[in-house]
């Protein structure tokens, strides 16, 4: 399974939570929120086929904010900010994905 597929699952298991997922793509840089197992990027156009990946499987991924949800990007409610896949896989591992 892969990273973004795995985080999707994480969200649909915590859905009071909202990941926010920085990626490098090809030297460019995107954001990546992930809530309730969807993926939508912040600063790239998203494919309206939810079957289509947000992040090619090149993507290298830079950091994983959790946040509470409902997300407001006025006032976010960081619960952990600035995560390393490293850091993240044992709460995936935790929940089953």
């Amino acid at each position: 399974m892969n990273k973004l597929l795995r985080l999707e699952q994480y969200t649909l298991k915590r859905p009071q939570e909202l990941l926010l997922v920085k990626a490098s793509i090809d030297d460019e840089l995107d954001e990546v929120a992930i809530f309730k197992g969807f993926s939508s990027s912040l600063t790239r156009p998203t494919a309206f086929d939810p079957d289509v990946p947000v992040l090619p499987d090149t993507a290298i991924i830079v950091a994983i904010d959790r946040l509470r949800s409902p997300y407001n990007p006025d006032a976010p409610q960081y619960i952990q900010k600035g995560l390393t896949w490293d850091a993240i896989e044992p709460l995936l591992t935790q929940v089953g994905v």
